[in-house]
This record gives structure tokens, sequence and C-alpha cells, in this order.
């Protein structure tokens, strides 16, 4: 019997005794709660007439007594799991969007290579993937060239240029858009958050000789088509 065990043996012995109002008691147990005594330093219960009763000290040793075996079973519940071997962990971020471009064959690669691996999977747009790798949330992402981290890029894809226009409008019934088509039209592009847009955006007019003013900014693609929808502007983005 653990120490554990034994001490609440004992206290709930005391507590019985005290209940009953027993007059005497079994050799063993009076050599038990005697040794307890001197062991703790303290008298546990006394005899009256009225029989066994506790003391206030053996009341409250019965009340944190009864709380010992908790604190040995979390005891060797944390040792067991000390005694495990540490599972690793991976946090991977992808851009909001383009999941299943990517999801499918990363984890199929980290199950290959790295079976014991438990792996947390994020979904957000690219300036707030760049912010988790930055700060420590995430250990790998999917995610475009985002200035002003000091992360580490290897290219794994290009995205062509797209135009994204209201279906009804007057450029769609055209085989071919030119740049020169965009002048006039209410033009979106990325915010100050999401510089990667704005900068694609101003970059491709500067190249094609446009100055082309950037009549909202923008966070994330879900923003870009619903200003789309309600401006009926258009959108220089990445397919």
């Amino acid at each position: 019997m653990s120490p554990a065990a034994t001490i609440v043996g004992l206290a709930d012995a005391l507590a019985a005794q005290a209940k009953r109002h027993l007059h005497t008691s079994q050799p063993s147990l009076s050599r038990q709660i005697r040794d307890l005594e001197r062991e703790v330093g303290v008298e546990l219960l006394t005899r009256s007439v009225h029989g066994v009763e506790l003391t206030p000290a053996g009341q409250a040793f019965i009340d944190h007594a009864r709380q010992a075996p908790m604190h040995v079973d979390a005891a060797a519940e944390a040792a067991r799991t000390a005694a495990q071997p540490a599972r690793n962990t991976l946090a991977i971020g992808f851009q909001t969007g383009h999941e299943m471009n990517w999801l499918p064959s990363a984890m199929r690669m980290l199950h290959d290579e790295l079976a014991n691996i438990e792996v947390t999977v994020v979904s957000d747009y690219s300036p707030d993937l760049a912010e988790a790798l930055a700060r420590g949330r995430l250990d790998l992402a999917f995610l475009r060239v985002e200035p002003g981290y000091d992360l580490e890029y290897v290219v794994v894809d290009r995205e062509p240029l797209i135009v994204l226009m209201p279906s009804d409008h007057r450029l769609t019934m055209r085989d071919a858009v030119r740049p020169q088509d965009f002048v006039g039209e209410i033009f979106i592009g990325g915010s100050k958050k999401a510089t990667v847009l704005h900068a694609v955006t101003k970059d491709y007019f500067r190249g094609v000789g446009l100055d082309i003013p950037l009549d909202h900014g923008v966070d994330n693609m879900a923003m870009v088509m619903s200003l789309v929808a309600s401006t009926r502007g258009l959108a220089l983005t990445r397919a």
C-alpha cells in the first residue's frame, strides 16, 4: 500500500472511531495511530467518557490526507508523460484560397518523411502568415514575398496576373484586353497592409507607361471581389 493510501486509511479509521464513539480499539490500529501522532507531532484524537473523538488537529489532518491520492495519481501521470518521447510538432500555414493547391502534397510528404510529426494547419492571408512566421507561431507557410519581415523564401510557383472585373463589364466582350483599356476605369489595389498586391499593381502600370490611380485599397482577395462587384471597378491580381 502506498504511503498516501496508508495515511487515508488511518484517517478513515480515525473518523470511523470518532463517529461510532468507540470505547475500545484494535491494538494494531492503536499502535499505528500512536506512530502517526508521533510522526505528525500532535495529538489526533482523544478519549473521553463519551468515546473517541477527533481533535481539531485530527480533523485538519483528515481533510488534507484525503487529497493525497489525487496528488499521487497526478504525479504518476506526469511521470509517465515525461517518460514518453517528445512528439515533434510543425505548424504550417497556407494562403487562404490556395490550400487545395499545396495542402494534399505537403501532407503526403510529411506523412511519408516524418511519420511521427504532429501537424497543425492554418489558413490565412499572406501578410498575416508572414506576421505569424516572424513571431514564431508558424514554422512554414506558403505565401507571397512580404516585405518588411526577416524571412527566408524558396520559390515553389509563379502566379500569372489576371484582370478581375464584373461579368457584364464592357471589356469582357473582347478577346484580349490591353493595359490602355484600363484608363478611366475605377481601379482597385492593395492597401498598406496588402503591400504585395499594391506593389504588383503599381509596378505593372509603371512598366507599361501608365499612371493609373488606385481608387480603393483592400487587404485580401475577398475584399477585392466585393469591391469589384459593388463599384464595378477593375482589379489586377494573381490567379
